[in-house]
């Protein structure tokens, strides 16, 4: 078992701490479980259950928002330090982001009607562009960090719209891939026009964002979000082998949430950074912190990235066993609490600013999104 445990280790920040062992003091951060969460019981799930526990979490978010408000002590995320008027993340972001959508249809430019009717179909303003808001707060901060100049670069701005071209583009891909026939409460682009059609749309999208990307000028940033576009294709590829397989290690899983959606969130605020700051240590600081949310956010939808892939009878009653008999919801909650705080724990070494404050309140979101 202490080799399951080391290989499992590898793969994620949480090690099991033995009864009594005291857990060494993290200034500002609450025990993410209270003090069951130490208990040799949980410590010593060996990997393989553990595993199974996992792939099979319920994405009822109801019940993970629940039991994180139950939590003692206060989270980390929710602790802010700049001494400035403080606004909801959501709506601080969005003031950089007016006309998104127009913005992205002039974008697509595409005279035949149907295919720019595909092209355009996710572009209607009803996401709720979490993308998009965490790269123009990453840019602000940096910017404000490197100089204490708060104004964002037009070429900053650009990074918001070409993330969330790309993820779109991605979305219309995966339901041709998953057979999908709903998506944020309407038809899918392959439910109404085909297979073939979504296909396309989804491809054009993804040559659109790249038009928008090679105009920034920047060869390094191109570079970036290329490897994001390669990411996604080789993290889909991951996720179409998945079954529920007792050897396949969680390091394994980490790397396809990485690739499918971290990648993504992590390159594009690196990418602001190098725009408007020279360092490369903020550089790094922007890269950790989208990368440690971008994996956090897949933790509640686990059972949905998982499960989706069960082929076996009585595979999903066996799964949802588990987390009857092992505390499942709790156990990712908790793994999603360390991503976030490692997350909180980069963007604090930036300059405390509204919007790294901003940052830090994201963190807490993912945490309790409802889907």
């Amino acid at each position: 078992m202490a080799m399951r445990w080391s290989c499992w280790r590898r793969g994620c920040s949480w090690r099991p701490t033995a009864v009594g062992s005291p857990r060494p003091e993290r200034p500002g951060c609450a025990e993410p479980l209270g003090t069951r969460a130490a208990s040799d019981t949980r410590a010593q799930i060996p990997y393989f259950s553990l595993m199974k526990i996992l792939m099979s979490a319920s994405p009822n978010m109801h019940s993970i928002s629940q039991f994180h408000q139950r939590t003692p002590a206060m989270c980390c995320c929710r602790q802010t330090q700049s001494g400035e008027k403080y606004s909801d993340p959501f709506k601080l972001g969005w003031r950089d982001l007016k006309g998104l959508y127009e913005d992205i249809r002039k974008e697509l430019h595409i005279s035949t009607r149907e295919l720019k009717d595909m092209s355009e179909y996710y572009f209607d303003g009803k996401g709720k562009a979490f993308r998009p808001i965490i790269v123009v707060l990453m840019a602000r901060a940096c910017n404000i960090h490197h100089n204490n100049v708060r104004e964002m670069q037009a070429s900053q701005r650009s990074i918001a719209l070409v993330a969330e071209m790309i993820h779109t583009a991605t979305l219309v891909h995966d339901d041709v891939i998953d057979d999908a026939s709903s998506r944020r409460g309407k038809h899918t682009v392959n439910k109404i026009w085909g297979e073939k059609k979504a296909v396309l749309a989804g491809d054009l999208i993804l040559s659109a964002a790249s038009v928008a990307l090679a105009r920034i000028g920047n060869t390094a940033v191109v570079s970036m979000l290329a490897q994001v576009i390669e990411d996604l294709v080789r993290g889909e590829f991951l996720q179409l082998g998945s079954k529920e397989n007792e050897n396949e290690r969680f390091a394994h899983y980490l790397e396809k949430t990485f690739k499918k959606t971290a990648s993504l969130i992590a390159n594009s605020c690196k990418a602001v950074s190098v725009l408007g700051c020279p360092d490369p240590v903020v550089h790094e600081i922007a890269y950790q912190y989208g990368k440690n949310v971008g994996i956090a956010f897949q933790f509640p939808e686990m059972n949905a990235m998982i499960m989706r892939r069960f082929s076996l009878p009585g595979d999903v009653d066996r799964a949802r066993q588990y987390v009857l008999q092992s505390d499942g919801v709790q156990q990712t909650t908790y793994l999603a609490q360390q991503y976030c705080h490692k997350a909180v724990r980069e963007i604090r070494k930036l300059r405390p600013s509204t919007e790294r404050d901003a940052l830090i309140q994201l963190s807490e979101s993912v945490l309790t999104r409802d889907k």
